[in-house]
């Protein structure tokens, strides 16, 4: 009989103690695969939110408040550029256009039921990809047109969270302090699109036609009452005394005033007429000034000239006008000081747990070793050397920390599996139960040597027993 199986039939003859003992070795393996997988999960997810592009140009500030406002939407940005940026970078006007390839606008600050409402154009669907260049393809109906200033998109979560289908209508309620006040409603949006999951922060906002957007009264009253909130402090301190009244000066004069005024008050109709369709087109000229975009997504032409995103970014940030942040990063930056932390800190309290559970198979296989000495007694009476019986000692550990280690596999995957579709719901982030890390190959080898080491001190004592005084006290 083999070694194998000898070491099996004992583990057989003690099933309860062994199941145990592989179960916990199980539950460490588990909480190692699970950290390792959705570390890895989340390290993609992050580093590829910003797929697609490699700039963000925004605002001078923060590049991690400039990332994490647009990639994630996770803060509110007030600081905006003027739309005449985007504009000269995307018709070529500007001294760093040669190196663009693509730049897509975007403008946030307002929210619909709790769910982010990012205006942009149609391209940010048609030319921009995520995760490893998928393009955006849609659940339900279509992308917003440029002919449709009040068409949307919605990605999946967004569109479940709001309550919204195709066909919905909703007003976007702009946030932050440059819209207190704004208690009046905007123009709908109708719902043209629903995107399908892309497990990207895109798949929890809505995303409507700029055109609409800078025709909405929240949006021009936001405008306004930042304006109003920057001027403020200077008229309090510029503006003139009230004039003094005097009764009795007026009343002196007031036949003059009167026939002066109604000579005024006829010229002011005369031109009144004429000026007014020179109102109208200062307004005009006066909405398309005061147009501004919260950032600007960038794609470069890397595949014709590599290095030109930092020539790029080297370019708009030596100027007054705007910064530029790679994204990925910026989200590397932030992912290895924050998460990569916390991840060694799991794995460290995951690998704790196996050893914990490898001592468990040290102390089972030790306490039954004096119930043995008659089964190993009898091994060495029928011809058994020491080394075998230590041989089988070790394969019988070796085969408890395996069967725990394929066990604690199937119980992490497993765990993903069902955790899966609420992370995805909570997180935006989509994990499979069937993503494995070649690092997990690690613990195949890693159990064997566990397995050994802490199986080498009752295969010791097996070694040691003495064959005519284990028979002698049996008998």
């Amino acid at each position: 009989m083999s070694l194998w199986k000898i070491a099996w039939r004992s583990i057989q003859q003690r099933a309860l103690p062994s199941a145990l003992t592989a179960f916990s070795i199980g539950l460490g393996v588990a909480l190692v695969v699970a950290v390792l997988v959705i570390h890895s999960v989340l390290a993609r997810s992050f580093q590829r939110g910003a797929g697609g592009y490699d700039l963000i140009i925004g605002a001078k500030g923060s590049p991690l408040q400039l990332v994490l406002n647009t990639v994630f939407y996770l803060e509110q940005q007030i600081e905006t550029v003027p739309y005449d940026l985007y504009d000269r970078l995307d018709t070529g006007r500007h001294p760093a256009s040669a190196g663009i390839k693509t730049v897509i606008p975007v403008c946030m600050g307002h929210a619909y039921r709790g769910v982010p409402v990012v205006a942009t154009v149609p391209e940010m669907f048609t030319e921009l990809t995520y995760l490893d260049e998928r393009e955006y393809r849609f659940a339900a109906g279509r992308n917003f047109e440029y002919d449709g200033a009040f068409e949307a998109v919605a990605g999946w979560y967004a569109a479940r969270e709001a309550g919204l289908r195709l066909g919905s209508k909703f007003s976007p309620v702009a946030s932050g302090p440059a819209a207190e006040g704004a208690g009046h409603e905007d123009l709908p949006f109708e719902i043209v699109g629903i995107l399908e999951p892309t497990g990207t922060p895109n798949d929890r906002a809505l995303f409507v036609n700029m055109e609409g957007f800078f025709q909405c009264p929240a949006h021009a009253a936001g405008l306004s009452s930042l304006e109003r909130s920057l001027q403020e402090p200077e008229k309090r301190e510029d503006a003139p005394a009230p004039p003094e009244d005097h009764p009795e000066e007026g009343a002196t004069h007031e036949h003059e005033d009167a026939h002066q005024h109604e000579g005024e008050d006829e010229q002011d109709h005369e031109h009144e007429a004429d000026h007014q369709h020179e109102g109208d087109h200062d307004h005009d000229h006066d909405h398309e000034h005061h147009r501004e975009v919260t950032a600007m997504l960038v794609v470069s032409r890397m595949d014709e000239a590599p290095g030109v995103a930092t020539l790029l970014a080297d370019a708009i940030n030596k100027g007054n006008e705007a910064q530029a942040a790679k994204p990925v990063e910026v989200i590397a930056g932030l992912f290895e000081g924050i998460v990569g932390d916390v991840q060694t800190v799991l794995l460290v309290l995951a690998v704790l747990v196996v050893v914990v559970a490898g001592i468990g198979i040290l102390v089972s296989i030790y306490n039954s070793m004096s119930d043995r000495r008659h089964e190993i007694a009898i091994m060495r009476a029928l011809g058994a050397r020491r080394s075998t019986v230590m041989a089988v000692i070790l394969v019988e550990s070796i085969l408890l920390a395996l069967g725990g280690g394929a066990l604690g596999v199937l119980l992490g995957h497993g765990l993903i599996g069902v955790l899966g579709p609420t992370i995805a719901e909570r997180t935006m982030v989509v994990v499979h139960p069937w993503e494995f890390q070649l690092v997990e190959l690690i613990l195949i080898p890693g159990l064997i040597v566990l397995a050994t080491i802490v199986g080498y001190l009752p295969a010791v004592a097996a070694y040691k027993t003495d064959v005519a005084r284990s028979l002698t006290a049996t008998g």
